[in-house]
């Protein structure tokens, strides 16, 4: 870690009030060290990784964090904060602020450093250290590991107490190294005797130990002339000793053997937050009396826990953001499911619920497993059906849109390149001229023709997948190929999702002998729902979806008059509701359902239009609302704003996102006003489009493209007049002083304004 921090990008005075400022004073420490090649930019990454997940932590810690194109060279910059700087953390503000900066393609060595401070930051006293130091290298040495905080790494002291001083492989170590503990090290066997616990934590490939020993916490506590009766209370003891599965280290019957528990942490960016959720749950499973293996799925990759830790495990803990890798490895047993700040928090409730569910019995089945859905956890048991629809429709849509992008634009460019009659073209396999432009057109059209194909059966596979993991993806492949091949369409790939989910669950709760678990995901589940689902779709539901697809389509191109003018008016609100979340990606999905053909209706392509032209409303008119009137908005905001016109001419309305998240009760509204009248004017105009994204690049491609710009430009005009009103309108707020006297100069009256906006 020597050269991803110095005394330069330490700051023992940070003076921000907020998180962003917080995050904007080190980040410019990283800018004026030539780390930070866009300072915006790299802020703007900074907010979408904050607003993913806030970054504060018990115990007065924040970690912003995020991965950048924008950064040349890991980099970690540090402030101590006298009055505590909010980061959402449920204890209070945070007086320990480090900022974690990461190339986009940062290399597994550096990431892997990156993950050693957020397990020392679980450390008492190596916080306790950074809270009392007094000058910026001794700091900087102290983050880097050069510095050594008091009592840390001495194994004397760490045998003295128990061994829990270190929080890590060294204080285990020496309380295991001790006299009294000798046997159980010389039982560890697989472990060398020299790391105890923490060695089966720490190395991801490491076994149990095979013995009945007792937790190495508890023998050194033994070590130190205590009775360790914590572990005792925390950690109950089963009711007779498992003398089988005792091993030969220990010939005493009563010896019992270790609660053993496998983890899985991990978080969205990979580098903070799984290393130190698998920190703290190791340190609670030492205290516990528990032996405890952690596999870190981090940025830099994950080292599989090996299979035989895994058989031997009473419990499981899932204490992660993003999708757990290989989960049905550790299907059949009992198992706490939560987000990775819980294992942070709170690891030793998390140990404690997970012993509850094996002296209850309540092994898990398979789907209880794999039950939540891999694109976004839905472990927790307070969500409704509602939200865990939403998500596994998500699921399917997230991986269908690139391939309606990929395939919409081919078929768009080979029109544009080789005429309206392309379609009718032979096949380039019998027929291509490398002179011929009209050659060149068939080529696109008909690579786009067979992306296309792939819609329906993607959308069903990964809404499958969403609900039940890897075993849902043949049924669902195979039902929304049927789907497609029935003329069932975006209707019956959703059913037929639905349908595939709902059956591998299904069989996911039976109970199964051990000996055929193996077997399960890879033979029975594919074979039985595939039957299944394959009966339904092909025999009882295909033929009434279908006909509704029909029917649907009929009435799309029907749609004349007031009628397509109100549904063009209903999409642009949809599309600017949320801006890219689930009532934009609805709107979204049913425009390039009705494309997603080869040959189109024009109804279909006029919704089309309608729906990306009011997609791209928002950043456009945010961009020309901070030219036109910038006094009303932050310095941050206005260069948003630059970017902005980039995003929205590109059909991006994720550009507008920044500002209706500092001002929602101003923007969101005046956004959907704007939008609401472009897809309305686009509807009336007639435009229409065949491609499902581009923004203004494919305006070539477009149907009375003069027109379909005219209602852009109306809708960007309506939403920055009503934004500017409802900004210039807003009650002013008295003027606040901050600590810091150049923030103060560098910041206009607005931005002190600015929460009175939020």
């Amino acid at each position: 870690m020597s050269d991803m921090i110095t005394a330069d990008l330490v700051d023992l005075d940070l003076s921000a009030d907020t998180k962003e400022a917080a995050a904007r004073a080190l980040a410019e420490r990283m800018a004026s060290q030539g780390r930070v090649t866009d300072l915006e930019g790299f802020l703007a990454d900074v907010a979408a990784r904050e607003a993913q997940m806030p970054t504060g932590l018990d115990g007065g810690i924040g970690i912003p964090h995020c991965r950048s194109a924008h950064v040349t060279e890991p980099t970690l910059a540090f402030g101590r904060s006298a009055a505590g700087i909010d980061f959402g953390a449920p204890d209070g503000p945070a007086d320990l602020v480090f900022l974690i900066a990461a190339p986009a393609g940062a290399d597994d060595a550096h990431l892997t450093i990156l993950s050693s401070l957020a397990r020392q930051l679980m450390n008492a006293e190596f916080t306790s250290a950074l809270r009392a130091v007094g000058d910026l290298e001794t700091a900087a040495g102290l983050i880097r590991g050069d510095e050594v905080p008091s009592g840390e790494g001495r194994q004397d002291a760490a045998a003295s107490t128990g061994g829990e001083t270190g929080g890590g492989a060294t204080g285990t170590a020496s309380a295991a190294s001790t006299g009294s503990t000798a046997s159980a090290t010389a039982g560890a066997g697989a472990d060398g005797g020299t790391q105890g616990t923490s060695s089966t934590s720490q190395g991801a490939g490491s076994v149990f130990a095979d013995t009945a020993a007792a937790p190495v916490a508890a023998s050194a506590g033994a070590a130190a002339g205590s009775t360790a009766p914590p572990a005792g209370a925390s950690a109950p003891a089963p009711a007779a000793p498992e003398s089988a599965g005792s091993g030969a280290g220990s010939g005493a019957d009563s010896a019992e053997r270790p609660f053993r528990i496998v983890a899985v942490t991990s978080c969205p960016t990979g580098i903070a937050h799984t290393y130190m959720a698998a920190e703290s749950l190791e340190n609670a499973g030492r205290e516990a009396g528990v032996e405890l293996a952690v596999e870190t799925q981090g940025s830099a990759g994950f080292t599989r826990l090996d299979p035989a830790v895994i058989a031997a495990a009473d419990g499981v803990i899932f204490a992660h953001d993003v999708p757990v890798r290989d989960k049905d490895r550790f299907a059949g047993k009992p198992t706490v499911d939560v987000g990775v700040k819980a294992g942070i928090n709170r690891p030793t409730d998390l140990i404690r619920e997970v012993r509850d569910k094996a002296a209850r019995g309540e092994t898990s089945a398979p789907a209880a497993v794999s039950g939540g859905t891999p694109v976004e956890r839905a472990g927790d048991s307070t969500e409704g059906y509602g939200t865990k629809l939403r998500k596994w429709l998500m699921s399917g849509v997230s991986y269908m849109v690139p391939f309606v992008a990929a395939g919409g634009l081919l078929i768009a460019l080979g029109f544009a390149i080789g005429g309206w009659e392309v379609n009718k073209a032979p096949s380039v396999m019998d027929h291509f001229v490398w002179t011929q432009t009209g050659s060149w057109g068939a080529l696109l059209f008909q690579i786009g023709g067979v992306a296309f194909k792939f819609l329906v059966p993607v959308l069903a596979g990964y809404i499958a997948y969403g609900m039940a993991d890897r075993p849902g993806l043949v049924p669902g492949f195979v039902g929304g190929a049927i789907a497609l091949d029935i003329n069932a369409g975006f209707l019956g790939g959703l059913a037929a999702g639905l349908i595939a989910g709902g059956v591998v669950m299904g069989i996911q709760k039976v109970r199964i002998p051990a000996a055929l678990r193996g077997i399960m995901p890879v033979v029975v589940i594919p074979l039985i729902s595939a039957a299944i689902v394959g009966f339904l779709m092909f025999v009882v539901i295909g033929k009434p979806i279908a006909t509704a697809q029909k029917g649907l389509t009929d009435w799309l191109n029907g749609l004349t008059g007031a009628n397509a003018i109100l549904l063009g008016a209903l999409l642009g609100l949809m599309m600017c509701f949320d801006l890219g979340g689930p009532i934009n990606k609805v709107a979204y999905t049913f425009a390039t359902a009705g494309i997603a053909v080869s040959d189109p209706g024009d109804s279909a392509m006029k919704i089309m239009a309608a729906v990306m032209a009011a997609g791209m409303v928002p950043p456009l008119a945010m961009a020309l609302a901070t030219t036109v009137r910038g006094k009303l908005f932050t310095r941050t905001e206005r260069e948003n704003g630059k970017a902005a016109w980039v995003l929205g001419a590109s059909f991006i309305s994720e550009g507008a996102i920044p500002f209706a998240a500092a001002d929602p009760l101003r923007v969101i509204p005046s956004s959907m006003v704007g939008g609401a009248l472009t897809g309305a004017l686009s509807m009336a105009f007639g435009a229409t489009l065949r491609a499902p994204h581009g923004g203004v690049f494919v305006i070539p491609l477009i149907g009375n493209p003069f027109l379909y710009l005219v209602a852009i430009a109306a809708g960007v005009c309506a939403t920055t007049a009503l934004v500017v009103l409802l900004k210039g309108m807003r009650k002013q707020a008295p003027e606040t002083t901050t600590a810091n006297p150049a923030a103060d100069a560098a910041t206009t009256p607005k931005e002190t304004k600015q929460p009175v906006a939020a």
